[in-house]
């Protein structure tokens, strides 16, 4: 994996090799950022299939050098017009796996429309050509790939269409094994001819429907044919020197921004990195931030979301004067899904694009729709069965959305892309990535590569544990313990901490990049 490039004026950062060096060639073929993050996206999709699809969701970051402007785009789908409660009537929640978790219209495809009709040079066939090539004359299967196949063999087996792709021949695949889809193929040959609208309002939407609903499935073609995402501007937060920007509600990005406000009132720099201090206060900042995250966020639409005073220098002085340095608070988190990809693209105009997409959980619902090779989110799963929650579900409602992209400006320009896979992470390695950056000075690729923590439950937990990775010194994790924290010590390079990837644009102009040691990333430059 490479490090920083120095010198370099363009650079693309994703979980993939593969999907880097496809961005690469987008650029070199005189395609800009936007242009060569949707390859990105797109060879994702086929190369990263356990974490992200065209069945899945995606939020954007862009600047595009001539506005001088950054915006977002939220490309998450709805809940279908039939996804009432009632369907559900007699369960406790809607299931994580299968056809019945499958409620929610994707939104991937459309944003790829959206940013390369807004800001691309190239066609949506010229991006997509490397992401065809890959699915259709295949490529080695990844280690992380292999590893999810052989955690999730089980729901994998589930539906014949899914098993049939992942489980070829009715075996487990091998560690770099050609790995062929030729059906995801043939759909990215349909949409690269013939548009978004295929997918949305085409043959192939309708063979995706009646594969769903032949399946038991709640979705219709009208909730295909209605969907649209939107752009709409970023929020933002300034942090040190930087204006920090994220996606707006549905998306938990506020969650990132409130963490860095309160940490606005320290003088982080003071307290030794690695020490006891750093990371119980960014724990107990997280904790204080996440309180707040579980008690409103929904889609917007549905229920008013009070930003300004979440967003807001006095509250978060407030929440600040709470934390006690000596002892853990007593906190709760779900668990929510936790398999997602991140990457971002700088081109030599000065154009970026910090993004990131998903299925929800390792392989999603793990039911594909037909033989369209198209693996379904299981998003809406997240989506809550009381009527009294503020994230119920209810028919056309976007769900509480863990995909946060990140970019922070620095004299109006955009300085610093970050952001990395992991539901309740993505706040936390953010945190530890912007922090050590910032108040640290550590190039992207020390602070990627520096030990992480992940705080909250995942599943299969009964407790709140604060999993530190075990390169932190056990004198630390003793301090933790003693503060009142459930302390798991995990491997040294734990996957659960997720794929944390970043580009920092210097003063020079100059590109640095940092890639995930725990993922198959690379960062590719020029």
């Amino acid at each position: 994996m490479n490090q920083s490039l120095v010198g370099s004026k363009t650079m693309v950062v994703s979980p993939h090799y593969l999907a880097s060096s496809a961005g690469n060639t987008i650029l070199l073929r005189g395609g800009n950022a936007f242009d060569a993050a949707v390859a990105v996206s797109a060879c994702l999709a086929v190369v990263y299939p356990h974490m992200t699809g065209l069945g899945g969701d995606s939020f954007w970051l862009t600047y595009c050098s001539k506005e001088q402007k950054a915006r977002a785009y939220n490309g998450s789908g709805r809940a279908g017009s039939k996804a009432d409660r009632e369907f559900f009537s007699g369960l406790d929640s809607i299931p994580y796996r299968g056809i019945k978790s499958i409620i929610t219209v994707p939104g991937m495809i459309d944003s790829w429309d959206a940013i390369l009709k807004k800001y691309g040079r190239l066609t949506l066939a010229e991006v997509l050509a490397p992401a065809i090539e890959y699915a259709a004359s295949g490529f080695p299967l990844s280690n992380d790939q292999y590893e999810n196949t052989v955690q999730r063999a089980d729901v994998l087996r589930q539906d014949s269409d899914t098993a049939s792709i992942f489980l070829p021949d009715n075996r487990l695949p091998n560690k770099n094994e050609r790995f062929v889809q030729r059906n995801l193929a043939n759909t990215l040959k349909q949409i690269a001819e013939k548009g978004r609208d295929e997918f949305y309002k085409g043959e192939l939407a309708k063979r995706i429907v009646t594969s769903l609903q032949e399946k038991g499935g709640l979705l219709t073609f009208e909730d295909f044919s209605g969907h649209s995402g939107n752009w709409t501007e970023p929020i933002s937060a300034s942090y040190r020197d930087c204006t920090m920007f994220q996606v707006p509600p549905n998306s938990q990005g506020f969650a990132g921004l409130m963490i860095l406000n309160i940490l606005e009132n320290y003088d982080l720099a003071s307290i030794p990195h690695g020490s006891y201090e750093y990371y119980h206060l960014l724990t107990e900042v997280i904790k204080a931030s996440f309180q707040d995250r579980n008690a409103v966020l929904t889609d917007p639409d549905f229920h008013p979301i009070p930003l300004e005073k979440l967003l807001s220098a006095s509250y978060a002085s407030e929440m600040a004067q709470s934390i006690d340095f000596s002892k853990a608070k007593d906190s709760f988190s779900e668990p929510v899904g936790n398999d997602t990809a991140y990457a971002a693209v700088v081109d030599e105009e000065g154009n970026c694009v910090s993004f990131i997409q998903s299925i929800y959980f390792e392989f999603g619902s793990g039911v594909v729709a037909g033989d369209t090779g198209i693996i379904m989110q299981n998003r809406g799963s997240f989506f809550s069965l009381d009527p009294s929650h503020v994230n119920r579900l209810e028919p056309n409602k976007r769900t509480f959305h863990t995909l946060m992209p990140a970019m922070a400006c620095k004299n109006g320009k955009p300085y610093i892309l970050y952001g990395t896979q992991g539901g309740e992470g993505q706040p936390q390695t953010q945190a530890a990535i912007i922090t050590r950056m910032l108040d640290y000075h550590m190039n992207p690729q020390q602070a990627i590569n520096e030990p992480r923590f992940l705080w909250g439950r995942t599943w299969g937990e009964a407790t709140q544990e604060l999993k530190l990775e075990s390169r932190i010194s056990q004198n630390v994790s003793d301090e933790l313990e003693k503060a009142g924290h459930i302390v798991n010590r995990v491997a040294e390079f734990d996957g659960v901490m997720g794929h944390a990837h970043a580009i920092l644009i210097d003063e020079q102009g100059f590109l640095h990049a940092g890639v995930d040691p725990r993922s198959d990333g690379e960062a590719v430059g020029r």
